[in-house]
């Protein structure tokens, strides 16, 4: 692949061990199968002392029967810090409110997992290898209250 990063020795020695290589990826396997899920760095919301991952968010979202896609991310906080914040699409002819949402998700997560920001958009933004881009996601919570 290559030996190191450039001008970046620390993160180099971090990122090698011995002859592998940590991609920063998480990824599961099922029946056999590997499904890259994310990147470990962006994928962990630190809110109020609690570490979550947005990919098991995600993947409980995804169970919503209204919800067809969706991306959770760190959005800023004053009082936690970092707070859980869901972008998604919407199946055809849904309408979702954050207090809804938050109601269902109650039942399915601990409660500093729910998401207490929510944004509805028509597609998620995502890179040419079809991976979502989270700092855009990000972006759809910037100066909007909720």
């Amino acid at each position: 692949m290559f030996t190191e990063y450039w001008r970046r020795p620390d993160e180099t020695r971090q990122a090698f061990d011995l002859e592998w290589f940590h991609t920063g990826d998480i990824a599961v396997e099922q029946g056999g199968v590997y499904r890259i899920l994310g990147r470990r760095s962006q994928d962990i919301i630190k809110t109020g002392g609690f570490k979550v991952s947005a990919l098991e968010v995600e993947e409980s979202l995804r169970g919503h029967p209204r919800i067809k896609d969706c991306a959770v991310v760190a959005t800023p906080d004053r009082e936690w810090g970092e707070k859980v914040s869901a972008a998604v699409v919407l199946k055809p002819g849904q309408e979702l409110e954050l207090q809804t949402l938050r109601e269902w998700a109650k039942t399915r997560l601990a409660p500093y997992k729910v998401p207490r920001a929510l944004r509805v958009v028509e597609e998620l933004p995502r890179n040419a290898m079809g991976k979502v881009v989270k700092p855009r996601v990000q972006e759809l919570f910037r100066g909007k209250e909720t």
